[in-house]
Parts: C-alpha cells; sequence; structure tokens
C-alpha cells in the first residue's frame, strides 16, 4: 500500500490503479512514442513530444495542441529511479496565467500483483483554482493512459 503523506491545500494527489507491471506504466511515461499516444486531458489533442531526455537533470517540452491552440509544458528531470519514481519539473511556458513557477511532479509506481498501483503527487500551485484546473487535466490524461495500456495488453 502507498505511504499516504500529508500534502499541502494547494497539491494534489490522485492515485490510479493500471492492469499491467510496474515497467510498462513506466515506459508509457518515458517513451516519447508512447507519450504521444496519451498524455493530453482528452482525445481532441493532439500531442507532440519536442523534447526529452528522461534523466536527472534532462529536458522535456511536450506541445498538447486542440483547436483553442497550443498548450507547451517544459521542465526537468528530477529524479528517474525505473520503475519505481519520476519526479520532474512542471510549468506552462505559454500560458502565464497558470502560474510563472516551476510546480513539481512526483510518480510513485507501486506493485500490486498483476497491476500497478500509480501515485501522482503535483506540488506548489500557486492557489486551490489552479490545482482543481490540474486536477481535471491530469484526470483526463490517466484515464488516455489508461485506455492505452489496455489497447497495448490486447496486441
Amino acid at each position: 500500500m502507498a505511504i499516504a503523506h500529508p500534502i499541502p491545500e494547494t497539491a494534489l494527489r490522485i492515485t490510479r490503479t493500471f492492469r499491467a507491471s510496474r515497467e510498462k506504466v513506466f515506459r508509457a511515461w518515458t517513451e516519447p512514442e508512447a507519450l504521444k499516444r496519451w498524455f493530453a486531458p482528452d482525445d481532441a489533442y493532439d500531442t507532440q513530444v519536442l523534447l526529452f531526455d528522461p534523466r536527472p537533470g534532462g529536458r522535456y517540452r511536450v506541445d498538447m495542441r486542440k483547436e483553442d491552440g497550443s498548450h507547451i509544458v517544459a521542465g526537468e528531470y528530477r529524479e528517474v529511479r525505473p520503475p519505481e519514481k519520476l519526479v520532474f519539473t512542471w510549468k506552462w511556458e505559454n500560458h502565464p496565467e497558470r502560474g510563472t513557477e516551476d510546480t513539481i511532479v512526483t510518480l510513485e509506481f507501486f506493485d500490486r500483483g498483476e497491476s500497478t498501483e500509480l501515485v501522482l503527487t503535483h506540488e506548489r500551485f500557486p492557489n486551490a483554482a489552479s490545482r482543481d484546473n490540474h486536477n481535471k487535466g491530469w484526470s483526463g490524461c490517466l484515464d488516455r493512459l489508461g485506455r492505452y495500456i489496455l489497447e497495448r495488453s490486447a496486441s
């Protein structure tokens, strides 16, 4: 069972279980071709991975495009421990209304037999409204990740 450490009011924690090994779920976060398939809140987005170097100190830059324009997020990997943990900074490049400071995303992958429990913690939001908006976005991303993993298991 994941250890539930208390989180600040302006932090977000989401827990999901996927019917796949930790290695498969971890790879979905660290392979650019996989990320393109699921990393956006809904299917209306076309995700482009512009930069991707998942190692401590490596950077990433992802463009989620939709009719309303481009939504670019970028950051730096702080910790990469396959298949246990990923920690990276997160900042919207072209949406200053979503915050101008780096926030921190921590992903923890727990072995649950034939499944993996993923605990996503996103911290340092400037306010509760930003946290709540990211909750919607991450929830959509994780729904799509679940579908992606199911599709990969069936093929």
